[in-house]
């Protein structure tokens, strides 16, 4: 009978057109990444995830077909609350990515963007140590956003014909 149900939804769901979320399927078949700084989390995750691809990531931009060039890549803190004597309750944690992406030879394909992603966290002086952890995991799933959003923006890139 267990059986049955779960054969029954599934079927329903394939119905409805659901599907699980694949990778994005890029158009093209050389990239290059440039501008980004040499210790960048995001330039090391973007890599992760053009390898799972057949796309072929170049270190030479002028050869590549697409080029993601990185303008900004910045991360940062600022206070949202602190008590009357100024100990720090709430942080608020940024992440600044802005990008454009065009041919070796210049012409645009998708003008600057600019990412904006920013989550926060409350803080006790406690749990600092901890706090400090929290905030390394808030800033990596940040960056698992921001390269989601990236590789969904790849595979909407057409090359002119």
């Amino acid at each position: 009978m267990h059986r049955r149900t779960v054969v029954l939804a599934s079927l329903s769901l394939a119905g409805c057109g659901f599907e699980l979320r694949r990778e994005p399927e890029l158009s093209f078949k050389t990239l290059a990444l440039t501008g980004f700084p040499p210790d960048s989390p995001l330039a090391a995750g973007l890599k992760r995830q053009i390898k799972r691809t057949p796309v072929q990531l170049l270190d030479d931009p002028t050869r590549a077909q697409v080029v993601l060039e990185a303008l900004r890549e910045y991360r940062d803190r600022s206070v949202v609350a602190s008590t009357s004597v100024g100990q720090v309750r709430e942080w608020q944690l940024r992440l600044q990515f802005d990008y454009l992406i065009r041919t070796a030879s210049g012409e645009l394909l998708v003008p600057k963007v600019e990412l904006r992603l920013s989550r926060d966290m409350n803080f006790t002086e406690k749990d600092a140590l901890g706090k400090e952890q929290e905030a390394t995991n808030l800033y990596n799933a940040m960056h698992s956003d921001a390269i989601a959003q990236v590789m969904r923006r790849l595979a909407a890139v057409r090359l002119p014909a």
